[in-house]
């Protein structure tokens, strides 16, 4: 493995090697797919005989073009009368004989072998064929062949070129556009058959739409029109061929339009050069086509011997291809990989050639700026990298000891062009080319990663990932393949193999951890790779060291632990803090803004409950979202969190809306009553100062409608809405995690514990409040200060009911459905006792006779049954269990005075005992009324308005008439 890494970073210094003796094992076969073509696609539905075709009217075109004596036209009966020098001297480039070619310096230049004859020639040996009477191959003949080119094609072509010369006599090739010379030369009667012939003019329709219009090389303005008015020609033709072969209309319009396309410079003057076949990549694939025809028809991995002739035909195209030396050289060592690769990879030749051209491309792209030869060189350099890592990333699979060869060209091959991409190509189109980046950076990180920059930790993000994942392949690799026989040398082979790994990745990874301060998706990624990179790496070194005497023990302590799951454990801690933090100010602020408004909503909630939920809904998502594997093991930090913030929004919520004792009056002392009735009114009279200062004694504790009856509802509302989506994150959790609920809360004990128990007391406490200040506060005026005050009879329940049924409409509209139950409960009990309160402690304005029992009674039937509703109200059981301390102590109204002197001593001494005897002890208040308990007797004695009870409460306690 050693010497492999080696070769991958100094391989490079090596590239004129001499080659190897070639080896008889051959690496494995690829599917052509694995190979990317850098040159693009045509975007026309042209095959490639007819590129083919195309290219070699365009070698034929050039080599007449630049020749120094006029191109003759040849019949084919006559070739065979004719001598050499007759051919020669009608074109001495295309028919220069072959016998003479000396041993090719291409070959030699490019390290490809040289075949016998080669070699003979070069020493001086006789290579001229045994028969006299047989004809030298030409240059030109040798061409035709190479690019499957028959002889009738071949003198069609020299034909129409003859008949251009002669009609524009002095013109070089490159001032022409040869398609349109030739549709201007032939006509039907040219071809063998109809079918030909259109066959042959939608070729060269295609070409000019390609060359013109969908690839042009000077950049088509938009505002000009004929671009579409070729389109339209050609369209036309494609479906109904012009007629060619003449100056008629239709030629005249498709010469017209051409020429104005093809003769554009970019400086916008007029050029004398036809631009036509040169715009990227239709220049690039005919220029393919002809380097193809450098190898062997009959044997496709040899490159012929006369490549050095077929080059210096194949140049002369340059001009009208827009191809120059660097591209040459470029396309050319594409070609010779490309056919190494189809091939089968057999001919180590092909490699080795290719990678010394790469070595005059990367001399090319140092001297040169140009974007769009920049652009060619990267996506064919891409492309040979990205075909070269694919083999070295499974190198152990694809060499061995017999195609050693094969692998150090292919190494040096793959960092040459990774070389050449960072190096030599412009940094501007690096930024616009990001794709190209990524093969090319995985594979100079292999290839040294010590030399990567350190200090922009940005660049690390991905890098170290991919890093990992491809450390751990390679150890495993290691592992299953080497280590077996390098364990005759070192007992722990592999162990020491993950341990340097371990140690070297150990390295970058602390750089990257010592830069990081906050949770993101690319840190993640990072140390969770690293994780895994950690548990596969100490695995090996375990397994490998089963055997050893200390079981590995040396080995792991020279791999100390990344500890990346604590280092995301403690980033994950830091987000739900920031998290958390961020939602309780949140809260502080919106709370104090919040008006409970029950009309914000239908469901009357607060709007501020309603974005706390979305909230913690968010961030649980959030959270399960986090790529990391511990989700059960931080989930309690996080649910904690959240509960605390949660269950400090309830306490805001109840903060400062009272409970019962907040509303329920303090209880005047205790009088007795003047005999008589005829008072009452005096009493009334005398005491309504008293009784406003009392109604205000026990008036709301906060003044702002903040604390109105609707708006305590909104408040019940919004802790019963947070109940029940409690309910709802607890089901999403066990969703996320998959598991159970009994896990869960073995776990972490029950979520969301605090929110859900202050949600529950909040609702009782607000329920108990709303329900005793509509009571006591709201309703003060027509209970405390208008029920039974004066005469009984005029002073009745019915204004009390008829405000108490608007309150509970109110409520019934406003408080939800889950709860609604429990608050009027809670005011019906309210009723209960504040009825209770102006029967036992209403003051010196309330007495009653025994006669005023029935009206009570009567009353608070009345009261009961605005409850029940006609059974549309709370259930009739109910009713029954609050109001039986009512029912139980009315009885007492009708007891005639005496009888309830007794039941009040018996009920004291039992109470007090023997200390009771001589005088009777003042029973506390305990507010738990009962009929049987001495308070509540007292004071039904004190509101008795009879001489009897008068008398009593003077002599035993001296009670005063009036406070």
């Amino acid at each position: 493995m050693a010497h492999i890494l080696r070769d991958r970073v100094f391989g490079s210094s090596r590239r004129h090697q001499q080659r190897q003796p070639p080896t008889e094992t051959a690496m494995p076969i690829y599917p052509l797919h694995d190979l990317v073509s850098p040159f693009g696609e045509l975007g026309l539905d042209l095959s490639d005989s007819e590129l083919r075709e195309t290219a070699y009217e365009i070698l034929v075109g050039a080599c007449r073009s630049t020749g120094g004596k006029p191109l003759t036209y040849i019949r084919q009966s006559e070739k065979t009368d004719r001598t050499p020098a007759a051919e020669t001297a009608a074109s001495p480039s295309l028919q220069r004989s072959l016998t003479s070619t000396a041993a090719s310096r291409v070959k030699k230049a490019l390290g490809l072998k040289l075949s016998p004859s080669s070699r003979r020639r070069a020493s001086g040996g006789d290579s001229v064929s045994q028969g006299k009477t047989k004809r030298s191959v030409t240059v030109g003949e040798m061409m035709r062949v190479q690019m499957r080119v028959s002889e009738q094609t071949d003198s069609r072509i020299r034909r129409a070129l003859l008949r251009v010369a002669a009609g524009q006599l002095g013109r070089r090739m490159e001032t022409m556009v040869l398609p349109l010379e030739l549709l201007q030369q032939f006509k039907s009667s040219d071809f063998p058959n109809k079918q030909e012939y259109e066959a042959w003019q939608r070729r060269n329709l295609k070409i000019l739409e390609a060359g013109l219009i969908l690839h042009p090389c000077v950049p088509l303005d938009k505002t000009d029109s004929a671009p579409k008015r070729l389109l339209v020609v050609i369209h036309g033709a494609l479906e109904k061929p012009i007629e060619t072969g003449k100056n008629n209309e239709s030629m005249q319009a498709l010469r017209s339009v051409v020429l104005s396309l093809a003769c554009r410079s970019f400086d916008g003057s007029a050029s004398d050069t036809c631009h036509w076949a040169d715009g990227n990549p239709l220049n690039l694939k005919l220029y393919q086509v002809l380097l193809e025809s450098c190898f062997d028809v009959n044997e496709e991995t040899s490159v012929i011997e006369e490549v050095d002739e077929v080059l210096e035909l194949i140049k002369k195209t340059w001009v009208i291809l827009g191809i120059n030396q660097m591209l040459h050289n470029l396309c050319f060592s594409w070609i010779l990989f490309h056919r190494y690769v189809m091939t089968g990879q057999v001919e180590n030749d092909l490699l080795f050639a290719s990678n010394n051209l790469l070595v005059e491309v990367e001399k090319d792209a140092k001297t040169t700026m140009d974007s769009a030869h920049a652009k060619i060189l990267s996506y064919t350099l891409s492309s040979i990298l990205g075909w070269a890592e694919k083999r070295l990333l499974s190198y152990r699979d694809n060499f061995n000891s017999g195609n050693i060869e094969s692998m150090q060209n292919i190494v040096s091959l793959g960092v040459l062009s990774a070389k050449i991409l960072v190096e030599d190509i412009s940094h501007d189109y690096h930024r616009k080319r990001k794709e190209v980046d990524l093969a090319r950076d995985r594979k100079l990180e292999k290839v040294n990663l010590s030399k990567r920059p350190s200090k922009s930790q940005n660049n690390h993000l991905p890098l170290l990932s991919i890093l990992a994942q491809d450390i751990s392949e390679l150890a495993f690799s290691e592992k299953d393949i080497y280590s077996p026989v390098l364990k005759r040398w070192h007992p722990l082979a592999a162990g020491v193999s993950v341990a340097t790994l371990h140690s070297c990745y150990g390295n970058e990874l602390k750089q990257f951890v010592a830069s990081i301060s906050e949770l993101t998706p690319d840190a993640i990624q990072v140390l969770r790779a690293a994780d895994k990179l950690e548990k596969d790496l100490v695995q090996i070194a375990v397994e490998d060291a089963v055997d050893s005497d200390d079981g590995g023990k040396s080995v792991i302590r020279e791999m100390p632990p990344y500890e990346a799951e604590a280092v995301i454990a403690n980033l994950v801690k830091a987000w739900i803090k920031t998290r958390v933090d961020r939602l309780k100010e949140w809260i502080d602020r919106n709370l104090q803004q919040e008006i409970w408004n029950p009309q914000a909503n239908k469901e009357h909630f607060a709007a501020s409950a309603i974005e706390v939920l979305r909230i913690i809904d968010d961030t649980l998502e959030a959270f399960f979202l986090l790529p990391i594997p511990m989700h059960f093991v931080l989930l309690p930090d996080l649910m904690n969190a959240l509960d605390r913030c949660l269950h400090h929004y309830v306490s805001k919520v109840k903060s400062g809306c009272g409970s019962r004792s907040t509303f329920i009056p303090t209880l005047p002392s205790m009088t007795r009553c003047s005999t008589g009735s005829k008072f009452h009114g005096v009493f009334r009279k005398k005491d309504k100062t008293h009784v406003t200062h009392r109604k205000s004694q026990v008036g709301t504790t906060n003044g702002d409608t903040l604390f109105g009856v609707p708006q305590l509802c909104v408040r019940i509302n919004t802790l019963q809405l947070i109940r029940l989506e409690l309910g709802v994150f607890g089901k999403r959790i066990v969703a996320h995690l998959g598991n159970s609920e009994s896990d869960i809360a073995d776990h972490m004990g029950k979520m969301f514990e605090l929110s859900e128990s202050a949600c529950m007391e909040g609702i009782l406490q607000l329920c108990e409040a709303t329900a005793y200040k509509v009571i006591f506060q709201e309703l003060s005026h027509v209970l405390w200060d208008g029920l039974y005050i004066g005469e009984v009879s005029m002073s009745r329940i019915e204004p009390f009911l008829q405000e108490l049924e608007q309150y509970l409409e109110i409520i019934s509209s406003t408080v939800h459905d889950r709860v609604r139950t429990r608050v009027i409960t809670d005011v019906m009990k309210a009723s209960f006792d504040g009825f209770l309160l102006v029967l036992l402690a209403g003051g010196p304005t309330r007495a009653f006779t025994r006669q005023d029992s029935a009206i009570i009674e009567e009353d608070f039937k009345f009261l009961a049954d605005l409850f029940w509703s006609n059974g549309d109200g709370l259930p009739s059981e109910l009713i029954e269990k609050f109001s039986k301390v009512v029912k139980n102590v009315l009885p007492l109204y009708h007891t005639d005075t005496e009888n309830l002197i007794e039941q009040f001593k018996r009920a004291t001494l039992e109470n007090f005992g023997s200390s009771a005897k001589s005088r009777l002890p003042l029973p506390p208040t305990s507010g738990q009324w009962n009929p049987t308990e001495p308070n509540t007797l007292l004071r039904v004695l004190c509101y008795r308005n009879d001489e009897a009870a008068a008398k009593f409460l003077k002599k035993t306690y001296n009670l005063p008439k009036k406070l």
